[in-house]
């Protein structure tokens, strides 16, 4: 069972990085038709190949196109599975505020990201990229939001991260912070004052989820 398990979640792993809707939609339905846990199946395939997806992008194999229908793929999938994730099981059910700071137009890594929290089923409110530090906090006061999720691609940009903290923390003192992007690492992260640090965008989710259940 494990094994038939493990190759179902490659195989709608797969239809995401080959964008098939049709043959994502169908897999997820064996999926619930094999007793496979529903977030398992969101999480391991299709968030799983939407990272492949990025990797791809990252690489030049994949351009904006491709994303886009990968995209498409991905979301058929979970119209199927979401209705079947129970609630307060495996949701974190958190708010998060994302976006690109100022100065940086590089917006793709902060979409799959999204797309990620999406799947996860957390609500989310995306203020595009190249965003002004007080929108950050002007969204965090609107949303209540239980995370910020600060992206940046360039180390020009990269430098406006721990005045945005310093606001964001000012704003709402035990709101959790996530920063990710080429330029950070983990001790850079710290350095900054974030409560996180996210190398690709699964594990933007986990983070998140751990750190919002710490403060919960």
């Amino acid at each position: 069972m494990a094994k038939e398990k493990e190759l179902l979640l490659k195989k709608i792993h797969d239809a995401v990085v080959i964008f098939d809707e049709e043959k994502t939609s169908d897999l997820c339905r064996k999926a619930l038709e094999a007793g496979i846990d529903p977030y398992d199946a969101i999480m391991k395939g299709l968030a799983a190949g939407m990272d492949t997806v990025g990797d791809l992008y990252e690489k030049k194999d994949y351009f904006v196109p491709e994303l886009l229908l990968c995209s498409d793929a991905m979301y058929a999938g979970l119209d199927i599975l979401r209705p079947h994730v129970k609630m307060g099981e495996h949701q974190a059910t958190g708010k998060i505020v994302i976006g690109v700071v100022e100065g940086d137009i590089h917006d793709i890594g902060k979409a799959l990201v999204k797309t990620m929290f999406e799947a996860a089923g957390w609500e989310i409110y995306d203020l595009g990229k190249d965003v002004k530090l007080g929108l950050f906090v002007e969204a965090l006061q609107r949303t209540g939001a239980d995370v910020v999720a600060l992206s940046a691609l360039m180390t020009t940009s990269m430098m406006a991260m721990p005045k945005a903290i310093e606001m964001l923390k000012a704003q709402k003192p035990e709101v959790v912070i996530l920063v990710g992007g080429a330029p950070l690492s983990e001790d850079i992260a710290r350095q900054y004052g974030a409560d996180g640090y996210a190398e690709d965008a699964v594990s933007a989710v986990t983070v998140a989820e751990r750190l919002f259940r710490k403060v919960a």
